[in-house]
């Protein structure tokens, strides 16, 4: 297994070497950095032409990646007042852990700005995954417990219903059920923007009651989608000649269940949930804009916009490697799960 890992390990620099190139490609074309950065300051042939020299945008694009990813010692540029400063400063290069500075946020670095939107979305994703997996567990396996039953026809019309809706869709009806109406009904409403009430303060439980219909708008879709997966595995493992052997040796439902059946059938399911692992760092983009969430998904979004290619770098570079170590941890997980799975 030791052998395994590091052999993953050192596949996955050519894989990310390749995904950067691609993506700084991209970045470099989306869009002019300079038309946003500065207003009418950069508006001028000559602030332009400065700006561009002191980035480095005027280099062609195998330079300018380079720079970005072994570093170059070049000018920061602050935007303010009604000139152009500059302050000397240097990159050391994404290989040395420096991302570097974003481009419309007054030379702010770039790991300073991912970490401070980091543990918001972790707030909101690690709960919400978390739910999604209990819910589907528990309505997968009853359903397919009690196939045919009115409580499984049930179950699967609400599921096709929830897996058909659009995530903006959920959102807005929630806000506009438990927020809006609720308010106007005299009930106990929930708040439908921000990560806590200024008035109040970011205590734990404002945190938690602004968390609640975000939470609830992604864990219906996600929820239904991953409830029809585990039915469909349960009925296809509980069919298998070993589970009624086990039944015949008078072993109780409950453990032939959670025992033999659950663990073949949460196979294919640890793959999709190692899939979803580096959403938990994207953020959920449309959610976490809907409901004025700071996190991760609304920052990128913010800086893509205004094509700043070392914040959004930064985000996808992350994403990246947390695929890669999240599909190592998935294959390892297998091996636990199945043992006749065994990878040299």
């Amino acid at each position: 297994m030791t052998r395994y890992i590091i052999r993953r390990i050192l596949q996955a620099i050519p894989l990310l070497f390749i995904i950067s190139v691609l993506l700084f490609v991209l970045m470099i074309n989306t869009g002019d950095p300079l038309a946003t950065m500065g207003g009418r300051k950069a508006t001028r042939p000559e602030d332009r032409a400065r700006l561009a020299r002191q980035l480095g945008l005027d280099q062609p694009i195998y330079k300018q990646y380079i720079y970005w990813l072994i570093g170059n010692d070049w000018a920061l540029i602050d935007m303010d007042g009604d000139g152009i400063l500059e302050t000397p400063g240097s990159r050391l290069g994404v290989l040395r852990g420096d991302f570097g500075n974003s481009l419309i946020s007054r030379g702010k670095a770039v790991i300073e700005i991912i970490w401070d939107r980091l543990p918001n979305t972790l707030i909101l994703m690690i709960p919400a995954e978390i739910i999604v997996i209990i819910v589907s567990l528990i309505v997968g396996i009853y359903s397919a417990l009690r196939q045919y039953s009115l409580i499984d026809h049930t179950v699967t019309a609400l599921s096709f219903i929830g897996y058909s809706m659009p995530i903006f869709f959920v959102a807005l009806v929630s806000m506009y059920i438990f927020g809006v109406n609720f308010k106007r009904w005299g009930l106990p409403y929930l708040p439908t923007v921000g990560m806590f009430d200024p008035k109040m303060g970011k205590t734990t439980v404002q945190i938690i009651w602004h968390m609640i219909l975000p939470i609830f708008s992604m864990t219906v879709i996600t929820a239904a989608g991953y409830s029809r997966f585990v039915r469909s595995q349960m009925l296809e493992v509980i069919s298998e000649d070993y589970i009624r052997t086990a039944r015949s040796k008078g072993l109780p439902q409950r453990l032939v269940i959670s025992r033999h059946a659950l663990k073949n059938a949460a196979l294919p399911l640890v793959t999709i949930v190692g899939l979803d692992v580096p959403l938990l760092l994207a953020g959920a983009v449309v959610t976490e804009t809907i409901f004025a969430w700071p996190g991760m998904g609304r920052l990128f979004i913010d800086h893509l916009s205004r094509s700043d290619t070392p914040v959004v770098m930064g985000i996808l570079m992350m994403i990246s490697v947390a695929v890669v170590f999240s599909q190592l941890i998935t294959d390892i997980i297998y091996a636990w799960l199945d043992p006749r799975i065994r990878y040299t």
